[in-house]
């Protein structure tokens, strides 16, 4: 069964969440989880759908001024967590190191974890996509709980998409490195789901912009089927 699962990103306040889950009509035979910002996790658990934060702290507790810990997480009642989306990397610093660490915290206090990897635009013209994803994969640990969604960068809210050739050879080098499910991530939109989704190492997608209408969502979704 594929999995697909949204990224709602710094959008959707308490109230907005609340009024898409409404909204949403989830087909049968995928796999589905939302993403909300922090603020709001709790009013989307309950709700039908698993829900995942978008980010989460190696230490179980201290002072981590504005970092949210695994326990407190699966205390709301969240199942999982994104880890090392390429915005983490590009805005906040985050490293091959800090995304090993908060995956390996995620996973020992119980939440499902989706650990992002992926190359830059300049990267993949300097044909140093296979050694990106190399390192970045090697720093994720095994575990059954995980998968991996590989987002090349330059299709990151940049309307640029994967070609489903692209995506196949990069996700068939993932999963020769880690045994694990691994989704694709890169301005995926109803328009082109179905053709990336019927990829064979395709197993899934996570969605950014397109997953921020109950409409949109569910035809990516019902692609996934």
């Amino acid at each position: 069964m594929k999995l697909v699962a949204g990224n709602w990103k710094m959008f959707k306040g308490p109230a907005e969440t609340v009024a898409f889950l409404d909204e949403l009509e989830p087909p049968a035979g995928v796999e589905i989880v939302v993403c909300p910002a922090f603020a709001s996790l709790a009013v989307a658990v309950g709700r039908g759908l698993p829900v995942y934060a978008q980010n989460v702290h190696w230490a179980e507790q201290g002072a981590f001024t504005g970092e949210v810990s695994a326990p407190m997480l699966r205390e709301l009642g969240v199942e999982g967590a994104i880890v090392g989306h390429s915005e983490r990397r590009q805005l906040f610093a985050e490293t091959d190191e800090t995304v090993r660490m908060r995956c390996a915290a995620a996973l020992e206090a119980g939440l499902r974890v989706i650990a992002c990897v992926g190359e830059t635009e300049a990267e993949r013209e300097a044909g140093e996509t296979d050694a990106v994803l190399r390192r970045q994969v090697a720093a994720i640990p095994r575990h059954d709980a995980l998968v991996i969604a590989y987002e090349p960068v330059w299709a990151i809210g940049t309307g640029k998409t994967a070609t489903p050739e692209l995506a196949q050879q990069a996700h068939e080098t993932i999963k020769e490195l880690h045994d694990t499910r691994v989704l694709y991530g890169g301005s995926v939109k109803p328009e082109n789901a179905a053709e990336l989704l019927t990829q064979p190492a395709v197993d899934g997608a996570l969605v950014g912009g397109a997953s921020l209408e109950p409409e949109s969502f569910a035809a990516i979704c019902r692609a996934a089927t």
